[in-house]
């Protein structure tokens, strides 16, 4: 399978635009199930998180496994995963959408944030959430849980395909963040997804426009009267877009 790599300019892109438009766009491909279910923004950004998925996969623990000590191994997954998350990727984590523990804390997604990632999702919980929230970096999750992650989960493979919110992962899909929440886009769509979302929401912002000044939204939105895209036309070139 050719690996794509996520460029300059669709990430750029990326980060200006929507998951709705997105979602739309990916639809319209037949592709209806990649919006994460269940996470939100551990505190909401200014600006998109958009980067490829390295991901963790928890599996339920095992009380005879799961000992506090085992976080003095140094070949512990869930450390393994934040040591070599690489720069500018997002950490996603599959945590069978169980919040009833963590699967993270302020100080391991500190530390993510510190190498340079883009931002972390999980379908489980966090503890020490004011503390993530406060980190530049985005963070999305279920929602906060104290109990440590040994409670409940086994954080066992890395960089595998995997399930988050009832969306497919695969490592090198590109996850997009914003207030609404995390979709994922097939990496080798990532660049047309990129281009068409841009339009789109450049004509939506038209259409906005339009509906508050009054415009009846039958013909608008879509666009199916010719007095309406000639209105859009001229509205591109007022507005150089």
């Amino acid at each position: 399978m050719t690996e794509h790599t996520l460029s300059d300019d669709t990430r750029a892109k990326l980060k200006k635009v929507s998951t709705a438009s997105i979602a739309t766009a990916l639809f319209k491909r037949g592709l209806r199930n990649q919006f994460i279910q269940g996470v939100t923004p551990v505190s909401p950004k200014d600006e998109n998180m958009v980067g490829p998925a390295f991901t963790l996969r928890y599996i339920p623990a095992r009380e005879d496994r799961n000992p506090i000590t085992v976080f003095r191994n140094s070949d512990h997954p869930q450390r393994v995963a934040v040591e070599n998350c690489p720069e500018g990727h997002v950490l996603v984590m599959d945590a069978r959408k169980d919040a009833r523990a963590a699967t993270a804390g302020s100080i391991l997604v500190t530390r993510l944030a510190k190498r340079g990632a883009a931002g972390i999702v999980s379908d489980g919980g966090f503890r020490d959430a004011h503390g993530i929230g406060e980190l530049a970096m985005p963070a999305y999750c279920a929602k906060p849980s104290a109990p440590t992650n040994l409670t409940l989960h086994e954080a066992l493979d890395i960089n595998v395909p995997i399930a988050c919110g009832d969306a497919a992962v695969f490592p090198s899909d590109v996850l997009v963040g914003d207030r609404d929440g995390v979709i994922v886009i097939p990496a080798h769509l990532a660049d047309e997804i990129a281009e068409e979302c841009t339009g789109m929401e450049t004509f939506e912002d038209f259409v906005l426009e339009e509906v508050e000044g009054g415009a009846p939204i039958i013909g608008l939105y879509p666009c199916t009267k010719d007095e309406n895209q000639q209105k859009f036309d001229a509205w591109r070139k007022k507005t150089g877009r």
